[in-house]
């Protein structure tokens, strides 16, 4: 599996007419099913997820959209990586902070696809 903790995204997120025109800082929690043996075997990073890249992916993606729920930027976000990366399952949440002002931060966690 490779992981991103803590990828933070600024977005256009929100329902209330405020949010639609101020960026808000996401935190993004992401795991990445892959065959980490098979990868170390070849030792070679065209066989895995560069995580450099899926990092910056997915920070131009969601800046590039506007959104106002946090659940479909989490659906697209999840397909947009299935897709041009090739990954068979994932894990993603997305945090907000500061939302809530009685929470550190509210979100969403969704898993798609096959864990192998």
């Amino acid at each position: 599996m490779v992981y991103l903790n803590d990828l933070v995204v600024e977005a256009i997120i929100g329902i209330h007419p405020w949010e639609r025109e101020v960026p808000q800082r996401l935190v993004l929690q992401l795991e990445v099913g892959i065959d980490v043996a098979a990868v170390a075997a070849s030792d070679d990073i065209g066989h895995t997820v560069d995580y450099s890249a899926l990092a910056e992916r997915v920070r131009d993606h969601i800046r590039d959209r506007r959104y106002r729920l946090l659940e479909t930027l989490a659906e697209e976000t999840a397909a947009m990586i299935r897709q041009e990366f090739g990954v068979d399952w994932l894990r993603l949440q997305v945090g907000k902070p500061g939302a809530v002002t009685t929470a550190r931060e509210v979100g969403v966690q969704i898993e798609r696809g096959n864990r192998t």
